[in-house]
């Protein structure tokens, strides 16, 4: 049995707490969480690992002009806590400007992160984009993990929005994804098999010290136990709110095709880590991994294969002309790393790229 009609499907979204003047990171998270226990919304904001992010949760939707609302209205959620604390919110998912320290929230679990995992938890300073896919239960969830896994890498470059690392140019579409990867429980997985396979693979994860609790399994895509949804983790987090619709659309219409059994035969872990790095580095501007033929094409033609897969859960969502729409603006853009690297120019004026981001982010829940 399977859902009838729109899966549900909400977004999570890390950013940073900036200096307004200065666009420098700045730790004021405990200060712009409110206690407020009068919001009568069913949007949250949250602490994350380090005082200089935030994190703004969306209510389920099943419209996308919905789940758009939903979005902006966690950013201005977001943005006016942190203005309470004389910061702003940056949606970016790595550090942009050289030098900025970073200190982790002084919870419990956060401190434990920090002592067990040394370098790895310190350099994680990095901001993703989830996107949660209703599933009808845990086994459907697990069935759909086990096909989307040759899929993802396509997200991945959509999204992909990370070129600059602490004022450097990496190289990369999205370094974001290379440092989340330090992680010992990130990355693809081979299929579980059913329920019962994925409960172990959890346990013995937490049982050898790879992850504290199930809460630190970092799969690209896992079950979210709170609420039946299956959780997309590959995509940085987006600066603008058109991309973040187009990521939870395709994310949405993946995990529908999915659940129907549309499945490829699985591709070992070590192709599936080749996919991904590649999607990282080229974003949409070199070659991708066609999920079919497993063989290297244009970004552009592993899109339309991945057009061609979802096209039936898109036309069930009346999801397709925004979907098609929205990989071909980016295609023809090049993607947002291109964006980025065209606003720092050939000086690599990554303060200039900052305070543009820094614009982008507010006009985006104005």
């Amino acid at each position: 049995m399977h859902l009838e009609g729109p899966r549900t499907v909400g977004v999570e979204e890390e950013m940073f707490l900036v200096d307004p003047a200065t666009v420098r990171l700045t730790g004021v998270s405990q200060r712009a969480i409110r206690a407020d226990e009068s919001r009568d919304d069913d949007e949250d904001v949250a602490q994350e690992l380090f005082l200089q992010q935030i994190e703004s949760n969306t209510a389920p939707a099943t419209d996308l002009e919905e789940l758009r609302g939903h979005v902006v209205a966690g950013r201005r959620r977001a943005a006016a806590d942190a203005t309470a604390a004389g910061a702003a919110v940056l949606a970016v998912p790595t550090p942009l400007l050289g030098g900025d320290a970073v200190d982790f929230t002084p919870g419990e679990r956060y401190l434990r992160m920090a002592d067990r995992y040394g370098q790895v938890a310190r350099g994680a300073a990095v901001c993703a984009m989830h996107v949660h896919v209703g599933v009808e239960d845990e086994h459907e969830g697990v069935a759909v993990i086990d096909r989307l896994a040759p899929w993802l890498p396509l997200l991945m470059a959509l999204s992909a929005g990370s070129p600059f690392h602490h004022g450097v140019d990496t190289g990369y579409a999205s370094w974001r994804g290379q440092v989340w990867d330090a992680w010992p429980t990130a990355g693809p997985v081979a299929p579980f098999g059913g329920l019962e396979g994925y409960d172990r693979a959890l346990s013995d994860l937490v049982s050898t010290g790879a992850a504290l609790d199930e809460g630190m399994i970092y799969f690209d895509a896992r079950l979210a136990r709170a609420v039946p949804t299956v959780e997309v983790r590959v995509a940085d987090v987006c600066t603008e709110i058109d991309d973040v619709v187009l990521v939870a659309a395709l994310s949405r219409a993946l995990v529908a095709t999915a659940a129907e059994g549309q499945a490829l035969d699985p591709w070992r872990v070590e192709l599936l880590r080749g996919a991904r790095w590649l999607a990282r580095r080229e974003g949409l501007t070199g070659h991708l991994l066609d999920p079919v033929s497993a063989h290297s094409v244009p970004a552009a033609d592993a899109l339309a294969r991945l057009l061609e897969h979802v096209d039936p859960a898109l036309r069930l969502a009346g999801d397709r002309e925004l979907v098609h729409d929205g990989v071909a603006r980016l295609v023809a853009e090049g993607g947002p790393a291109r964006r980025q690297r065209e606003v720092a120019g050939p000086d690599v004026d990554v303060p200039a790229l900052a305070r543009h981001v820094l614009e982008r982010t507010a006009a985006s829940y104005a």
